[in-house]
């Protein structure tokens, strides 16, 4: 379990750079054979690319660092449960097993809108392992939708007050 802690706080690291871009902060990392092969952040509006995602962004990353779009045997960690269309690249990058932090109730495709890696349409199966640094992959969300929603209420009240000058 260190081993998934020392990853999933790379990931971490990643979902923080995406904070620091006002991006929803979620980190991946794509990991072989105990190293680290491929890096990514979310970065949808900032690329102008809504495939932009962590999970893309990491396997794109991993692919060209060893020459290959198929990252057999290799792991991918996420900070929050991954969506639809990054579950559908992680299947056709053939990623072995992938560890994510904490849950993503409305938009997650692993184990809380469905199980997508489990259905048998697929050609390719990857394991799963949840719930890894769920709390802090959580805090680092929690503390961003704060941030913005408090930036929102002041921008309404310094409208307010400016309107009323």
């Amino acid at each position: 379990m260190k081993q998934h802690e020392q990853f999933m706080t790379e990931a971490i690291a990643q979902a923080k750079l995406a904070d620091a871009s006002n991006e929803v902060p979620v980190g991946a990392v794509v990991v072989l054979d105990g190293q680290i092969i491929g890096r990514g952040f979310n970065q949808p509006i900032s690329s102008q690319d809504p495939t932009a995602h962590a999970e893309v962004m990491a396997l794109r990353d991993a692919a060209k660092n060893v020459n290959n779009y198929r990252l057999v045997d290799a792991d991918l960690y996420v900070t929050i449960e991954p969506c639809t269309m990054c579950a559908g690249a992680i299947v056709h990058g053939r990623i072995k097993r992938v560890i994510y932090g904490a849950a993503e109730p409305k938009a997650g495709v692993v184990h809380s809108q469905q199980h997508i890696f489990k259905e048998p349409y697929f050609n390719h199966t990857v394991e799963v392992l949840a719930g890894v640094l769920a709390q802090q992959c959580s805090e680092v969300m929690q503390a961003f939708f704060q941030r913005r929603r408090d930036e929102k209420k002041a921008l309404k009240l310094a409208q307010k007050h400016s309107s009323q000058s």
